[in-house]
């Protein structure tokens, strides 16, 4: 029976968009294969690690009847790869395997049992849909997703907080050294809505959402789950279990020190000084003085750098520590021209954010050097 058939292009696309959660090594090796379920002319394609399901289906050609299997999600794709865009292919089934075919090459994969793959169970009840534009979602992840923790040990801190309230969607993230705050406005009035998405989920949704202005996402919410449904694609997945800290206390208020300067000369003066700073401790040293910001890093080897910027301002003369790399990480996930950077003092946390703007939010902590 011919499962279907398709050009290369279509056929490594689907799969590609399914495959990410793929993990190579697992304990259950089914979970590296890819559901396929033939109804007739659609092909659903199926994909798990036990805490994320993505399921996409597609018009392909192929014999009619129904078919269900699962093969290995990688080999598939990597045979694919190796083909041109515009050829034909095919994948039929013959007793426990698939035969896949493209031009004169022919390739025999192993299956297992389709009953055998765990689909991740859906919740009975999700709270109301709301729908918001793939490219304002893509967005506001990008402006936040940096701050993420990685493998900590507080793992609500392992994700991003999701608020809908009202007409705004805040998205917040933080590793307990910085936090990054970033928030839209819906077209919809929804109801109260909070849940930690995983770093993993995090990942997979900026890599598939598009930035074309037009496609939207709907989101749904259970109390341990979330669906997302985009461009013919379903994506449930786990919620992190937790308590995410009070973000809104974490975020400076009145600081009296503000200064407004450039986003790229400032991103450019701190990635050159961070070239002479030391490997563990990445540590810059600001020194904020009337019409000057002084940029300064040594390291063990008694190397140094100084970079030096005119600026606009008046406030106290200040001396802060920071890690370059929390200040870089917001500075190069933003497109702004200007940026605002609001201080009260060398052990006081800096607030940064876009001039006439109340939608992005950084907060990062003084090092001492």
């Amino acid at each position: 029976m011919i499962v279907l058939k398709a050009t290369q292009e279509k056929l490594l696309s689907v799969l590609q968009s399914v495959a990410g959660i793929v993990e190579k090594r697992h304990t259950l090796p089914i979970l590296a294969n890819v559901l396929v379920r033939k109804t007739g002319g659609a092909v659903q394609f199926t994909t798990s690690d036990l805490e994320i399901q993505i399921r996409t289906n597609v018009e392909m050609d192929g014999d009619s009847g129904n078919y269900t299997t699962t093969v290995g999600a990688r080999k598939l794709i990597d045979i694919l790869r190796t083909m041109p865009s515009d050829q034909t292919v095919s994948i039929e089934s013959s007793q426990n395997k698939l035969i896949l075919k493209g031009g004169k090459s022919k390739f025999t994969l192993q299956t297992l049992p389709a009953e055998d793959f765990p689909l991740v169970q859906e919740a009975p009840s999700f709270g109301p849909a709301f729908k918001v534009p793939q490219k304002a979602l893509k967005d506001l992840l990008n402006q936040v997703s940096f701050a993420m923790a990685v493998h900590d040990i507080r793992y609500y801190l392992n994700g991003i907080l999701f608020v809908a309230e009202g007409k705004q969607l805040s998205l917040v993230a933080t590793d307990g050294h910085r936090l990054a705050f970033a928030s839209a406005t819906l077209d919809v009035e929804v109801p109260r809505q909070e849940v930690i998405l995983p770093r993993k989920t995090v990942l997979e949704l900026q890599r598939l959402l598009s930035d074309k202005a037009e496609g939207q996402i709907e989101m749904q919410f259970a109390n341990n789950q979330a669906k997302f449904a985009f461009d013919g694609m379903e994506f449930v997945t786990k919620l992190v279990e937790g308590k995410f800290p009070d973000y809104n206390r974490v975020i400076p208020k009145n600081h009296k020190n503000a200064v407004t300067l450039g986003r790229a000369p400032l991103l450019a003066s701190l990635q050159r000084t961070a070239i002479l700073t030391s490997e563990k401790f990445k540590g810059v040293r600001l020194n904020l003085e009337n019409g000057t910001l002084r940029v300064a890093s040594n390291n063990a080897e008694q190397e140094e750098a100084v970079d030096e910027l005119d600026i606009d301002y008046a406030g106290d003369d200040i001396e802060i520590g920071f890690n370059v790399t929390y200040l870089i990480d917001a500075l190069a996930n933003m497109d702004q021209e200007m940026v605002k950077m609001e201080l009260a003092d060398a052990n006081s946390s800096a607030l940064i954010t876009i001039p006439e703007n109340t939608t992005f939010k950084y907060v990062v902590m003084p090092m001492r050097i």
